[in-house]
């Protein structure tokens, strides 16, 4: 059971950021659109906008999501620091608060280093954005940023393997996902509502092991994506552009590591370590469809071009629109029955996995064709 204040500060967390970046967005929009920061069509194939576009979007979304955090960790300083007399009242209004609070400030070493990390993913987007860098000089930057986090500040997952394996297999991890975000930004309104969807789902998901930095941190992401996808739905009138996509990838990446699934004192099994694979099965299907077609073809798996899940929809026939709202509506198959699988025994858990992978490979039969 949820508590019911953890609802209302999730609700906040989600509604604040929500607000937060669709008042942003429109403001960036008109800045970028005032000093020529833009995305024209040009000469490049894949981009299908006929019109230059503003970019920028992404420095709503990520002060939408660093704005609220950091505040976030200030309060719970300042609660942390105050004599628990001053505030017994709110013993009788949230039961929980001073053990919520207590395991905040544990956390804020590593919330620092989370938006550290996250304001560089942020600057080297942006500089993408304007010249772009090439997939070498991204990746570097994001591995740097991730070990960083994973070996010095001790987030990771898989401990239980050992040091070294835990650090390589939770690197490899974040960086998968932080791309397959970045990837799936190749038409108006994807990666901002298959982020909005997945961070929910994984944010319930959280809820339920009894964490409440993790899950409103997910709720920050999703209510940014939500705020911006206002102006960035079929046909956008701004776009994101690394400056947000590596942003949202990054951030959706670390709290699905910060996530407890397995946990026998909260009644919570072994089938939970699941979750991160079911939530995000669409972006890691897009990502290992798309790289693989590319190898096929002898290109570069990073060079972009019109081979994604949603533009294969496109040349079934489906309108970008529709393309978008069918990836949603796949992403919800596929993530929705993840919060049961920390309360499933094994057998059980195996028969919502496989209809995840079943769903998946349906899918790839059905929109399967060379383009």
């Amino acid at each position: 059971m949820i508590p019911w204040t953890a609802v209302i500060v999730g609700a906040v967390s989600l509604g604040g950021s929500l607000a937060l970046s669709a008042f942003l967005t429109p403001r960036v929009r008109r800045w970028a659109q005032q000093r020529d920061f833009v995305d024209r069509p040009g000469a490049v194939g894949h981009k299908r906008h006929v019109q230059a576009v503003s970019l920028g979007g992404g420095i709503a979304i990520t002060v939408a999501i660093l704005l609220p955090m950091a505040l976030g960790l200030i309060a719970a300083s300042i609660l942390h620091r105050v004599p628990p007399e001053r505030l017994a009242f709110l013993d009788d209004v949230a039961p929980l608060w001073r053990h919520w609070v207590g395991g905040i400030v544990m956390k804020i070493p590593a919330g620092l280093a989370i938006i550290a990390g996250a304001l560089v993913m942020h600057l080297v987007g942006i500089v993408d954005d304007h010249h772009p860098l090439g997939a070498g000089p991204k990746l570097v930057a994001q591995f740097g940023v991730v070990l960083a986090l994973v070996a010095g500040f001790g987030i990771r997952s898989g401990e239980a393997l050992g040091a070294a394996p835990s650090v390589i297999l939770t690197t490899l991890w974040i960086v998968t996902l932080i791309n397959a975000f970045n990837f799936m930004d190749n038409m108006d309104g994807l990666t901002a509502g298959i982020a909005a969807i997945t961070g929910i789902i994984l944010a319930v998901s959280a809820f339920g092991s009894g964490q409440l930095f993790v899950p409103c941190l997910t709720l920050l992401v999703a209510g940014a994506a939500l705020g911006f996808l206002i102006f960035n739905f079929p046909p956008a009138s701004i776009f994101m552009g690394d400056g947000g996509s590596l942003v949202i990838g990054y951030f959706m990446a670390v709290c699905s590591v910060l996530t407890t699934f397995y946990d026998p004192q909260r009644w919570q099994h072994q089938p939970g370590l699941l979750v991160p694979l079911v939530v995000f099965a669409i972006p890691l299907y897009d990502t290992l469809s798309v790289i693989l077609r590319r190898l096929r073809l002898g290109i570069s798996p990073f060079r972009g071009d019109r081979r994604h899940f949603s533009h294969r929809l496109v040349a079934l026939g489906k309108s970008p629109r529709t393309a978008v709202l069918t990836i949603y509506l796949a992403t919800m198959a596929t993530a929705l029955p993840a919060v049961l699988l920390p309360l499933l025994s094994w057998p059980a858990a195996l028969v919502i996995f496989s209809q995840c992978v079943c769903v998946v490979i349906i899918i790839a039969i059905l929109e399967s064709r060379d383009v």
